[in-house]
């Protein structure tokens, strides 16, 4: 028996010392990257065997001496979807819908669907980003409001869009959608019968306790600036219709609380994150499945969502094969950092 314990010990302290010693690389990684773009903040949550490590670096702004920490709060930007995709599996393994079902009974009443659109298009074609819809003119939201894009973005606008669609062109193709998200998040409030903000809490938010997760109300002190690739200060989005498909504001502390439940198969997060690692689409470039992308090589597979908003960039990636899971923040729109960060934190150090 006390043979049998000190084997127990000595893993136990060999599995700690692993992932130190992976902690201790991904901090290197992170602070060299600060160090040679300094008015770049990051913010870092890394979990393995359930096990969580943090790193940080920069200020809250540039005209701040507060350090960024774990529990400073971003926009994890259209991360948002890796969530409306888990409500969404979660919904069809407690058979309120059915993945393959189109979309035409979940949809709110003020939707007219043209001829040619009925019974084409599957809510799992929305998640994966082939349902051929037509999608926000984000150019043009810009031109008018730089700082707030999307307040011009109403149901009317989504009914519009909708309604005077008469052909789904690429249909089958992926084409990345605001707009689908933002169904998929109608289509859940249909189903349960509350907002989107109601259920996002009581199905992920409250369970998991993620304190600094935020949907309409996100006026904390320990929040960044977030700036443009011109270096210019942008707001964080507000909340509205389009919700699902990106605006949760959260911080890497609470999102390791997320990557831990993706990473627990027992967990109705967990089943459900399995469910949108089935592949939905695949083509020559790329294989997808409900909000997520799959990259595999000779050895892993891992899921993957980025996101960016004006002013912030991010993104999430995990092995459940492995059991780790890795969240980036930035407070800077600069996709280059932000998956360069995460190509050499995955070749040097997790591959």
């Amino acid at each position: 028996m006390k043979t049998s314990l000190k084997i127990l010990a000595a893993l136990l302290v060999s599995h700690l010392s692993y992932g130190q010693d992976i902690s201790k690389k991904i901090d290197s990684i992170i602070n060299t990257n600060y160090q040679n773009n300094p008015d770049v903040s990051i913010s870092v949550g890394f979990v393995s065997n359930n096990k969580a490590y943090f790193t940080a670096y920069g200020n809250l702004s540039k005209d701040s001496q507060t350090k960024v920490d774990k529990n400073t709060l971003f926009e994890i930007a259209s991360i948002t979807k890796i969530l409306t995709s888990n409500l969404i599996a979660q919904a069809a393994i407690e058979n309120k819908i059915k993945l393959e079902d189109y979309i035409d009974n979940y949809l709110p009443k003020a939707y007219i669907l043209n001829k040619n659109l009925k019974n084409k298009i599957k809510i799992s074609d929305l998640a994966s980003h082939q349902s051929g819809l037509p999608d926000i003119d984000f150019g043009k939201l810009i031109a008018i409001n730089p700082q707030q894009p999307l307040n011009n973005v109403t149901e009317e606008t989504l009914n519009k869009i909708i309604n005077n669609c008469t052909g789904l062109d690429d249909y089958g193709k992926y084409r990345y959608s605001t707009i689908g998200y933002t169904l998929l998040g109608q289509i859940l409030e249909k189903v349960y019968g509350k907002s989107y903000d109601e259920i996002i809490k009581s199905k992920i938010i409250n369970p998991l306790k993620m304190t600094n997760t935020f949907t309409k109300d996100f006026d904390v002190k320990n929040k960044v600036v977030g700036y443009n690739p011109d270096g210019g200060a942008q707001e964080f989005f507000n909340w509205n219709v389009t919700a699902p498909a990106g605006l949760i504001k959260s911080n890497v502390f609470d999102m390791v609380k997320y990557l831990k439940a993706v990473l627990n198969n027992e967990s109705a997060i967990g089943k459900a994150a399995i469910v949108t690692e089935k592949i939905f689409y695949k083509d020559e470039k790329r294989e997808l499945g409900l909000g997520t992308n799959i990259m595999t090589d000779e050895k892993n597979t891992l899921y993957q969502k980025s996101g960016d908003s004006m002013g912030q960039s991010s993104i999430i990636c995990y092995d459940r094969a492995k059991n780790w899971g890795i969240i980036i923040l930035i407070n800077q729109r600069n996709s280059k950092i932000r998956n360069t960060l995460l190509d050499e934190i995955y070749n040097s150090v997790l591959k």
